[in-house]
C-alpha cells in the first residue's frame, strides 16, 4: 500500500525520487521545536530555574507516553520483521536487563535540577495545553495505519542536534545541574541515529507517490506542531507569568488525566 487515506487525495503530479523526498522531509526541520524560544533561551543561557524545571516536567508526560505510542503502533503493525526492530524502542524507553531505560534517565534528570521522582510520576506540573499535545500525538498513532505512525516519529531526524547542544551548552550555563542528569542526551545520540535510519527506510520504502510523499510531510508538520504546542503552552506558564486559570487562582487546577 503505497497511498494512504488522505484529505489529500486531489493532489497529482509525479513522485518525488528519493533523495528529493528525502531532502523534503529534513528541510521540515526548520520547524523543529529547537528553534523556539523557550528551546533557543535554555540553549544561550537565559532559562531560569523555573523554567528548566518546568520543561523536565513537562516533557516527562511526553517521555512515559512514549512506549505506549510504540505499542499502539506495533499493535497496528501485522509485519512481523517491523515489529521486531520498532520492539527496541519500547525497550529503549522502559529498560532491560542492566539498561533502566529512557524513563529512569529522565528521573535523574529531573532530581539533577532539583525536582523529586514523586512530582514527576504526579503529574502535578503539566500544563493542559502539553497533555493535549502529547494525547493527540498518541491518539493519532492509535487509530493510524501503522506506516504513518512509523512516518510521524520521524522528528528523530532532528533530535541529535538538539542533545547535542544541551551536552555542549548546559554545564557551562547551568553548573547548578547536576552532571548525572546529563545521561539521557548521551544515551539518546546512539539510539535517535538508529531509529531515524529505520524511520526513513519505512517512509522511503510506502511513499512511492507523490499523494503518499505529501501526505507524509503533513504527518510530519503534524508531529512538530506537537512539540512546538508544547513550548508555546510553558511560554504561556513559565516565561510570560500566566499559567493556566492565573486570573483567577494560583492553584495548579489543572486535570491530570482521565480514564
Amino acid at each position: 500500500m503505497s497511498v494512504f487515506t488522505s484529505p489529500l487525495a486531489s493532489v497529482t503530479g509525479e513522485a518525488m525520487s528519493p533523495t528529493s523526498f528525502r531532502e523534503a522531509l529534513l528541510a521540515k526541520g526548520a520547524y523543529y521545536h529547537i528553534h523556539h524560544p523557550y528551546q533557543m533561551d535554555m540553549a544561550e543561557g537565559r532559562a531560569t530555574p523555573e523554567q528548566l524545571r518546568g520543561w523536565v516536567a513537562n516533557r516527562f508526560y511526553y517521555q512515559v507516553n512514549i512506549p505506549q505510542k510504540d505499542a499502539a503502533l506495533l499493535a497496528n503493525c501485522p509485519d512481523a520483521a517491523i515489529r521486531r526492530r520498532w520492539v527496541q524502542r519500547l525497550l529503549d524507553h522502559d529498560g532491560h536487563d542492566d539498561d533502566g531505560g529512557g524513563i529512569e534517565a529522565w528521573l535523574t534528570l529531573g532530581e539533577a535540577v532539583g525536582l523529586s521522582r514523586d512530582e514527576l510520576w504526579s503529574q502535578e506540573h503539566v500544563l493542559p495545553g502539553v497533555r493535549f499535545a502529547v494525547d493527540a500525538y498518541v491518539n493519532f498513532v492509535r487509530r493510524a495505519d501503522w506506516r504513518e505512525a512509523a512516518i510521524s516519529s520521524l522528528t528523530e531526524l532532528f533530535a541529535p542536534e538538539a542533545h547535542r547542544s544541551r551536552l555542549a551548552t548546559w554545564p557551562t550555563h547551568y553548573p547548578w545541574i547536576d552532571e548525572a542528569g546529563y545521561g539521557y542526551f548521551r544515551k539518546r545520540l546512539t539510539e535517535a541515529r538508529r531509529d531515524v535510519e529505520h524511520g526513513l527506510e519505512v517512509a522511503l520504502a510506502v511513499c512511492t507517490t507523490r499523494q503518499s510523499q505529501e501526505r507524509a510531510l503533513e504527518i510530519l508538520q503534524f508531529k512538530l506542531d506537537v512539540l512546538w504546542s508544547m513550548l508555546d503552552a510553558m511560554s504561556m506558564a513559565y516565561q510570560l507569568g500566566r499559567p493556566p486559570y492565573h486570573s483567577v487562582t494560583d492553584k495548579r487546577v489543572y486535570h491530570r488525566g482521565l480514564t
